[in-house]
């Protein structure tokens, strides 16, 4: 075991090592399926002085049935130094219940929250989803909060220590991250077949930042059909000399260079996507961080809605909707939607029973709030790409209804940064933007039996799913075990 660069104390980096006791902390049961877990931790050091150090060393994850007579089996093990630890595992037994152990160089890791005893990660132990009925039909990654261009992650204002840096030697961090959110989302384990982007997708709306931007995303999809974006805050028109060579907005000096490379402003974009409906709305005002819904928009949404009612629509805009989102976010009530645009939502969707899910952005966090009416919405904010905890969502339909799972993107880079984030808001962010496990990974039973399966443009039919037996590899090359078969 070696240690290694500290994270961050006040936004800065410590570079020099000291010798000490490792401890493994910091435990998360990040991503549980119907048959696959996904689990994350850190290992490192506290100095005399009490400064935290990163120690590197293995990874090694035992798991086996909370039933089972024997002693749990090690189903991964990766000797690949490192101190940002993550193991899958797949191959698990649909609504089956599981017992694990994370470990690192000997030492078992423990969650990192000693107020959330009755957790997952104090328990060490977790119950797999059991899926809807039916074929599995679509995979859709939903994710958001890119902020590409970013410098400073967290900083509340700059009077306050509380923003994080890229270290130096390392790529900007929302370059990093959004390299890694498309090398997973391609990878053959998560199958996706749409991109979904619920705006704030660049720092500040730059022509830099949005052209950048665009080039990458092209890179991985085709816009308008595999990648599907809308307008976040950060994308909005600015007014100032950086922003003069985008689209001038009629009787106002803000430019708009954000909406050339993507979608024009205050405009709904739908989508049909085999029978299923995605309609992406622009929530963003031009000189707030909180959301509106202008007239035009609302109507056109309306008319769309009455014309199919019961055709199975998936709604995405940036800024969360609920009551309940408005009393529970970090920015308060002014910080989501309008009340009143938020209130004729509500109304759309009571008249559209075809309307499913809502998904949102905005907050930096994975959480379930309830409509504020009796509606079968499901209101879905997702956490950053930019920052802890680094991930999207992954909407997989079936004939019967959906399972929603959160992933964090992998790669070593990508991991260490994610790390680094958690010190947050003075500490907070993890218990703010993680969410309950419920939040993250969730079954919801619907009738979704007239959607057409997705098709691979390249091959012409349907991308087959991953076969149970295949060995995948872990982001840093080590093989993670499959377990279908291994108990009786």
């Amino acid at each position: 075991m070696t240690a290694a660069a500290a994270l961050p104390v006040s936004g800065s980096v410590l570079l020099a090592a000291r010798p000490a006791a490792m401890a493994a902390r910091d435990l998360e049961i990040l991503t549980v399926s119907d048959s696959s877990v996904a689990v994350s931790w850190t290992t490192g050091a506290f100095d005399a002085i009490g400064r935290w150090w990163p120690v590197e060393t293995d990874t090694e994850l035992l798991l086996g049935p909370a039933d089972s007579p024997r002693s749990l089996p090690v189903v991964h093990v990766d000797p690949t130094p490192t101190a940002f630890h993550y193991a899958e595992v797949s191959g698990l037994e649909p609504g089956r219940r599981y017992t694990l152990e994370a470990r690192s160089g000997g030492v078992p890791a423990v969650a990192g929250s000693p107020l959330a005893r009755w957790s997952a990660e104090h328990r060490l132990e977790f119950r797999t989803l059991t899926p809807p009925p039916g074929r599995l039909l679509r995979t859709i990654a939903l994710a958001n909060d890119v902020h590409y261009g970013e410098e400073v992650s967290g900083q509340i204002t700059a009077a306050l220590p509380t923003g994080v840096r890229q270290e130096p030697g390392m790529a900007p961090y929302p370059q990093v991250m959004l390299d890694a959110l498309l090398a997973d989302v391609r990878a053959p384990d998560r199958a996706v077949d749409h991109l979904v982007l619920a705006g704030d997708l660049t720092s500040d709306g730059t022509p830099r930042e949005s052209a950048a931007l665009r080039r990458r995303l092209d890179r991985w999809g085709e816009f308008g059909r595999e990648v599907l974006v809308c307008r976040g805050n950060h994308d909005r028109p600015r007014a100032g000399l950086t922003w003069q060579s985008g689209a001038r907005l009629a009787g106002s000096n803000h430019f708009d260079c954000w909406g050339p490379h993507f979608l024009p402003r205050q405009r709904l974009r739908d989508h049909d996507l085999g029978g299923l409906r995605v309609i992406g709305l622009d929530t963003t005002e031009l000189d707030a961080a909180g959301g509106t819904i202008a007239p035009g928009q609302l109507a056109g949404l309306g008319s769309m809605l009455r014309a199919e009612p019961d055709r199975p629509t998936l709604i995405f805009g940036h800024h969360p909707v609920t009551g309940e989102s408005a009393r529970t976010n970090f920015g308060g009530p002014r910080f989501v939607l309008d009340r009143r645009d938020a209130a004729e939502l509500h109304r759309l969707y009571a008249r559209a029973p075809g309307v499913f899910l809502h998904h949102s952005g905005h907050t930096h966090r994975n959480k379930r709030t309830r409509p504020d009416t009796d509606i079968r919405v499901e209101f879905l904010e997702v956490a950053s790409i930019k920052e802890y905890p680094a991930g999207y969502a992954l909407l997989r339909l079936y004939e019967g209804g959906y399972m929603i799972t959160f992933h964090t993107v992998r790669g070593a880079d990508a991991q260490r940064w994610s790390a680094r984030t958690r010190s947050q808001l003075f500490g907070l962010l993890r218990r703010y933007s993680l969410g309950s496990p419920a939040d993250r990974n969730h079954v919801v039973r619907r009738d979704l039996t007239g959607l057409a399966p997705a098709i691979t443009a390249s091959r012409g039919r349907r991308a087959p799913r991953r076969a149970e037996s295949e060995t995948k590899r872990g982001p840093r090359g080590a093989e993670a075990s499959d377990l279908a078969g291994w108990w009786s």
